[in-house]
């Protein structure tokens, strides 16, 4: 009998659903790992990515014909290995749409009328203007990596009059972005935003795109946001931009080592916004995977097909 193993709780319905496909399976489903710890080994599906998993399903003896993640994310899974058996993998991009470019925007909101800032003021009972003054209407918004996330991000920066810029491999236009420019022309799209929003993956390509070069570039009243990976950073030049000045504040959600670690000068900086790599934290998450991604791709497969959504470019990472 074939063996399905999702890593993750998932509601009574949606477990019902997938069943219905797959009635002559066997189908364990649950977050705690004694639940299919014994049967992951002949799995065929595995959705849900968990660190350890690999001393089970790439093996010789491994059943794993095709691993949907739960997270759009796949840098940190042994991505050669899984490429080298003809496993298929496909991500989760696409279910941080909404929740991340919401963080993206309120990061930029809270930075530029110093939100943070009043919060603080608030816990001390200090009435102070904190020298605000800027707006962010009619401003203009780079967005490095325009893929779902940064397409909604466009749209939103639509709303407040914002002149889009972007930034995509190939180069093709994006609704919501009025100029787009590839990742060789990256310099010369720094100079002209007033904020700079990373939505990348890290690959080989993206590691440390960001160092003290590119920060000299940017204006120094322009805003930082990084919601993408901590190692697409140069995490000490950022430091360095931020205590010099050279650019105006950032907004952090990812870090080069997390958790973040307590003696990180970024706690303290008044131009700075930290948030736990919660960016894509939603109450509609396993929905949006389960029954946007997982099932019609489930669908697929048990029709011979190849899984068709996010399946994942081995040679680009993504």
């Amino acid at each position: 009998m074939k063996k399905m193993v999702i890593t993750r709780n998932i509601e009574p319905h949606h477990r019902e659903q997938i069943q219905a496909l797959i009635p002559e399976w066997e189908l364990f489903a649950g977050k705690d790992k004694h639940i299919w710890q014994d049967h992951v080994k002949d799995a065929e599906i595995i959705a849900g990515w968990k660190n350890g998993l690999e001393e089970y399903c790439l093996t010789p003896e491994s059943k794993l014909k095709w691993l949907q993640t739960w997270s759009a994310g796949v840098n940190s899974l042994p991505l050669d290995e899984l490429n080298a058996r003809n496993i298929f993998l496909t991500s989760a991009n696409g279910v941080h749409a909404y929740p991340i470019s919401e963080t993206i925007f309120g990061l930029m909101l809270a930075l530029t009328r110093k939100i943070h800032t009043y919060v603080k003021n608030q816990q001390q009972k200090t009435w102070h203007h904190a020298h605000m003054g800027l707006e962010m209407h009619e401003k203009t918004i780079g967005i490095i990596g325009v893929g779902t996330i940064g397409n909604e991000t466009a749209k939103i920066a639509k709303a407040f009059g914002m002149r889009v810029l972007g930034v995509r491999h190939s180069g093709k236009p994006a609704d919501y972005v009025d100029e787009m420019f590839t990742p060789d022309q990256l310099d010369q799209l720094l100079p002209i935003c007033d904020y700079v929003v990373v939505t990348l993956p890290l690959t080989k390509e993206t590691y440390q795109l960001f160092g003290a070069g590119q920060f000299k570039l940017m204006k120094s009243s322009a805003f930082f946001i990084n919601i993408g990976r901590g190692e697409i950073v140069v995490e000490a030049d950022l430091i360095q931009a931020l205590m010099e000045g050279t650019i105006a504040g950032a907004g952090l959600d990812v870090f080069e080592t997390e958790p973040l670690s307590p003696d990180s000068p970024f706690w303290e900086m008044e131009n700075v916004i930290v948030t736990p790599h919660t960016s894509g934290a939603t109450e509609h998450y396993n929905q949006r995977v389960i029954e946007n991604i997982l099932i019609p791709n489930l669908k697929a497969y048990l029709s011979g097909e190849v899984p068709p959504i996010n399946l994942v470019n081995f040679s680009k990472g993504y």
